[in-house]
């Protein structure tokens, strides 16, 4: 007799009408006393597994009915059609064999606080939402390797530890680095820059670090980013690359994770109508000029906050740029806007129902003389510097990059309220553990 075929819940709908086995979880039960409900889950998926007391024997009606939440267990039984489940398939079981007893699980079934299902996290990872969340995450990240690849970059890792601060030191952690002192990045740009003069196009994935003590929905201490640099590229092109990764990206997860949209309650009509650049653009200029005429008590100059960029976005329909920042208040290593000194050649990114920037960009400033200017009007160490204007001397050439926050846009992308949700072991102001 030829064993059990093992398989995952999404497998479901390639296995109808087959006597099939499901390593699995119990996330919850209900049952009248001849019937019991599990609802089965996987890490592939949720499913319910339907166990009636006249077609099973005594022993495994009776593991059902005792069966805690989250204990696991091999659901053994048939795969049918369900049309009235969400999922749209069930598993009939017929038998049930305990691997490992849970008991007094901490998340039950009714409602909880953010804070405990947080101090929790290690936990509420099982549950429908994070498990939906998160697998749109790493389709997500796929996709951008996917894409960039296809576009003709390089993956070039960026280091963790530097000596430098490339958008200012107020926003840095601080590490012992043996007998010196050294920092978590924050931006893996510069290196990607000098990526960029050896291969053209490349692009740096991974964690980078903000010390800023802020505690809004768009903030997190530790978060991952997308650097992109390309050389021989202008800001308009750097734009255009910049709409194909963000169509790509949201196309890429209507594709392929409809059901956990489902989950999230984000409707998939309404990401649909971001995936077709071009996308709007609105100088900084004039968009300060739209926020003083609706009440916006803002001068030129200032940065625009969660308000502003809500306010904003709520004027169009899809993503939307923002150019020419002013270059107060914007990081050192930008290009001065042609014919203007008080601008930089900039845009942000921002997407529509009031989520804020995913992307912030320029193209840079290739000028020796100007830039080493710039490090010294920023009190920058130029000795920390001197590898960085190198790449002004040897050759320099026009060149652009952007830089994508993964967070902010799996927020977009899920519609989450808070970008906490968006990463598996958040790292806020206030909470660094579990």
């Amino acid at each position: 007799m030829s064993e059990t075929k093992l398989i995952r819940i999404e497998d479901a709908a390639d296995n109808v009408g087959r006597d099939v086995k499901i390593g699995c979880w119990l996330r919850v039960k209900r049952g009248s006393g001849k019937i019991v409900f599990l609802q089965l889950r996987d890490g592939t998926g949720f499913m319910q597994g339907v166990v009636v007391k006249q077609e099973v024997d005594a022993d495994t009606f009776d593991i059902a009915d005792h069966m805690r939440q989250e204990t696991s267990f091999y659901a053994y039984g048939k795969i049918n059609e369900d049309s009235r489940s969400k999922f749209g398939y069930e598993l009939a079981v017929s038998k049930i064999e305990i691997v490992g007893e849970s008991e007094d699980y901490p998340i039950t079934p009714k409602e909880h606080g953010t804070d405990f299902l947080f101090d929790e996290r290690h936990l509420y990872l099982r549950h429908q939402k994070p498990f939906a969340t998160l697998r749109i995450r790493d389709e997500v990240i796929r996709a951008i390797y996917d894409f960039f690849y296809q576009e003709g970059f390089l993956k070039l890792d960026s280091p963790v530890l530097t000596d430098s601060a490339p958008e200012g030191t107020t926003e840095l952690f601080p590490v012992k680095y043996f007998d010196k002192q050294a920092y978590l990045s924050q931006t893996g740009q510069l290196y990607a820059e000098a990526g960029a003069m050896a291969f053209g196009r490349v692009y740096d994935f991974g964690p980078t670090f903000r010390a800023e003590k802020s505690a809004t929905r768009r903030h997190l201490t530790e978060f991952w980013m997308i650097d992109a640099e390309m050389a021989w590229m202008h800001q308009d092109q750097s734009l255009a690359v910049q709409e194909r990764l963000i169509a790509y990206l949201i196309k890429r997860v209507l594709d392929n994770r409809q059901s956990e949209l489902k989950m999230l309650g984000r409707d998939p009509e309404k990401l649909a109508a971001y995936i077709n650049p071009p996308y709007p653009k609105l100088t900084y200029d004039e968009a300060v000029k739209i926020l003083q005429k609706n009440g916006f008590d803002i001068d030129w100059g200032t940065d625009f906050g969660s308000p502003e960029e809500t306010f904003l976005a709520k004027q169009f329909k899809t993503p939307f740029f923002i150019t020419g920042f002013p270059k107060a208040i914007k990081a050192f290593y930008m290009k001065n806007f042609p014919g203007r000194d008080d601008i930089v050649v900039s845009a942000d990114l921002l997407a529509p129902e009031g989520y804020g920037e995913i992307i912030g960009g320029s193209e840079r400033n290739v000028d020796y003389q100007s830039l080493r200017q710039r490090i010294i009007d920023h009190k920058l160490d130029l000795d920390e510097y001197n590898w960085y204007l190198d790449l002004r001397k040897y050759g320099s050439v026009p060149h652009s990059g952007f830089g994508l926050g993964l967070e902010r846009f799996i927020r977009f992308v899920t519609g989450e309220e808070h970008i906490r949700e968006a990463i598996p072991f958040p790292r806020t102001l206030n909470r660094l553990k579990p």
